[in-house]
């Protein structure tokens, strides 16, 4: 169950850094408080994929509402629209990440850093032929950031997915 911020005294340090970095207490870590620690870890490592990450925020925020579609997140992919048209990315952009195949409006390292993002969430082991075709786009720092990025939405999905949060 949520739990409802300024409601446990002994979270206030938590759900104030949460705030700091968020600009609120979403209902995705208002389920996480149920573990302070899990919450902390999470807070921290999503940050640093949102805010410290080298890989431009178009590429981040089509990463991550792909990855909400191919696991069925709303939440994920509504909270996420903003940040898209925030870094650029167009309505057109955001609407066809909900078709198959992809369509021909994205550029050709959007289309890559998009198949990555299908194989490593659909088929998890990616070919040395796709690894090589993105990572001719962007540097080691940036293969990693993507790398995380989609992983790291991968858990954030299926989290909200598995209870159901924001329904």
């Amino acid at each position: 169950a949520p739990i409802a911020p300024g409601t446990r005294p002994e979270l206030a340090s938590a759900e104030a850094a949460i705030a700091a970095e968020r600009g609120r207490v979403s209902p995705l870590y208002q389920v996480l408080l149920n573990s302070p620690a899990i919450a902390h870890g999470w807070e921290q490592l999503l940050t640093a994929v949102r805010n410290r990450s080298s890989l431009p925020a178009d590429l981040r925020e089509l990463v991550i509402l792909r990855v909400a579609v191919l696991n069925r997140a709303p939440y994920e992919f509504d909270a996420h629209v903003p940040h898209a048209q925030k870094a650029g990315v167009r309505d057109e952009k955001i609407d066809a990440l909900r078709a198959e195949p992809l369509a021909a409006l994205f550029t050709g390292l959007e289309r890559s850093v998009l198949e990555l993002t299908d194989t490593m969430t659909r088929d998890i082991e990616v070919p040395d032929t796709l690894f090589a075709a993105v990572s001719a786009s962007l540097d080691a720092q940036a293969m990693i950031d993507l790398t995380v990025t989609i992983a790291a939405y991968n858990m954030v999905s299926r989290f909200l997915v598995a209870l159901q949060i924001g329904h």
